[in-house]
């Protein structure tokens, strides 16, 4: 399975700890706090400026959103969090293999 996630927190964060101001209400930190989450699971994975993409099994692939999710809470009182999946058995490797196939169709297209 392939599984686009994007998460954001949004509030007043319960702990000072995790307050800070900014004023473009950027929410770089908890999304990066979120994508180490993604990256030290060990599943393939890539960030873009939109979504994470994460590949595994179901089991795997939803705890690891569930672990980034509740991280992102403890930078605001409430998450946002926006979930896309393709579902695919029997499939591995299509991070990549997906992209190549649409790139190979763009090239024969010439």
């Amino acid at each position: 399975m392939l599984l686009a996630f994007s998460v954001a927190p949004s509030g007043i964060p319960a702990d000072a700890a995790y307050a800070k101001e900014d004023a473009d209400g950027s929410v770089h930190d908890a999304v990066a706090a979120a994508v180490r989450i993604v990256r030290d699971s060990g599943l393939p994975n890539k960030t873009d400026s939109m979504f994470t993409t994460i590949e595994g099994e179901w089991d795997e692939v939803f705890a690891v959103v569930k672990r980034a999710t509740e991280e992102v809470g403890k930078y605001g009182s409430r998450v946002s969090l926006v979930i896309k999946a393709d579902i695919r058995p029997g499939f591995s490797g299509e991070l990549t293999a997906k992209v190549e196939r649409l790139e190979d169709a763009l090239g024969d297209r010439s």
